[in-house]
């Protein structure tokens, strides 16, 4: 017997774990310290009452010999699919039902999205980045050529005539940055992964929090992605249902490599490892499209993106390098005095009892920068920018 020994090539401790582990030691120490986090990127809103309406609806169902619902479709509800195609179709974008696959998070999906494609692909990845990406691939021991986001391409990487590669991941809203690509730079990426013959897996788990008309939010507003790219998006950000766990990919017909469709290769392996989300869940997730759930959502995403200007307002009053926060709930700063990543991140804790999350986590590029979010309660983040005030700069 043995075993995965791709494993033994992962860091000890998953990021955030660290920075838990961290948290908790100081806090054991320093009980009466009022810690403030703005790190992970968990929400503190809880479900509008439109979705919280339709999930006890549907609680009751389920009591009801007449309305219970067993075993559901691996590949979700038919009414979630078509409100999900609703929404798109809003977009300038049109999808299929079958099209569209409910899944339990857009994480769970980009990592389970690998099953259907060989191990001998190159992966390329952008530095600094969502540290499942990288994690994923090396557990199936899959080689991985970072793309380099720095300050002078504001961490939005593009290929250019010597990118290689079979697979390559983008994020935009990015997380850990925050930057948002235009559609002529994702243009850029469409035609260059149809030149080559590769494919995008786009994150969008963050794209209701756009607010500029002129930036796509799906990848599928750029011609030719259908033939290219993979959707992932979630509930979680956009509706708060972090700990209710809901979302969807979408795997177009028109993608198709090795004369094989990878619809499905996904709705194959779906089928096969996948017994779909809860029924009561993917009621509650069809509340978020609704008329009153869409407009209770958006006071949610105004008032995170509120505590974002409040942050990036502090950070500009400060001269502090940052992007993100406008278009995004992720604010991504340059730390002060030429600090590391953890050395700031041990500052803001000890001396602020603030915590966010060091840069260099999310990659080498990242090294002295840190990434705040906006998903705190209000006054949290106020007092936190009263305490980052009083940084000797």
């Amino acid at each position: 017997m043995n075993i995965n020994k791709n494993y033994l090539n992962l860091k000890d401790s998953y990021l955030f774990s660290l920075i838990s582990k961290k948290v908790n030691e100081y806090k054991s120490k320093n009980p009466q310290a009022e810690v403030i986090r703005l790190g992970i990127g968990d929400v503190t809103l809880p479900l509008v009452p439109a979705v919280i309406d339709a999930m006890h609806k549907a609680v009751s169902e389920m009591g009801n010999a007449d309305t219970f619902k067993g075993y559901g479709e691996e590949q979700g509800y038919g009414f979630l699919r078509k409100a999900v195609c609703g929404y798109y179709m809003k977009k300038g974008v049109f999808l299929g039902e079958s099209e569209v696959f409910i899944s339990d998070g857009a994480k769970s999906d980009l990592g389970n999205i690998l099953d259907i494609f060989d191990t001998d692909n190159t992966v390329l990845i952008p530095d600094p980045v969502y540290p499942v990406y990288v994690d994923t691939n090396i557990m199936a021991g899959r080689k991985i050529i970072f793309l380099d986001g720095n300050v002078q391409n504001n961490f939005l990487p593009l290929p250019d005539e010597t990118t290689m590669g079979d697979i390559v991941y983008i994020c935009s809203p990015n997380n850990p940055t925050g930057a948002v690509y235009t559609k002529e730079q994702l243009k850029v990426w469409v035609d260059w992964a149809m030149e080559k013959g590769a494919v995008i897996l786009f994150d969008s788990a963050y794209e209701a929090f756009i607010q500029d008309k002129d930036l796509p939010t799906s990848i599928y507003q750029i011609p030719g992605a259908k033939s290219c790219a993979i959707e992932f998006c979630s509930f979680s950000k956009t509706a708060g249902f972090t700990g209710t766990r809901c979302g969807y990919t979408v795997v177009p017909h028109d993608l198709v490599r090795n004369d094989t469709s990878l619809n499905k290769l996904w709705l194959r392996r779906q089928t096969t490892k996948f017994n779909g989300v809860p029924y009561i869940v993917q009621r509650g997730a069809e509340a978020v499209f609704t008329e009153k759930g869409f407009s209770e959502i958006k006071e949610n995403i105004n008032y995170y993106l509120g505590n974002a200007r409040i942050i990036a307002d502090t950070l500009t009053e400060l001269g502090i390098w940052y992007t993100g926060g406008k278009n995004s709930p992720y604010i991504w700063l340059k730390c002060p005095h030429n600090m590391s990543s953890w050395e700031f991140f041990d500052m803001l804790l000890e001396k602020y009892n603030i915590v966010g999350t060091p840069g260099v986590g999310f990659g080498q590029n990242g090294e002295g920068f840190f990434r705040l979010t906006a998903f705190g309660n209000r006054d949290n983040v106020l007092k936190a920018m009263d305490r980052i005030r009083k940084i000797q700069l």
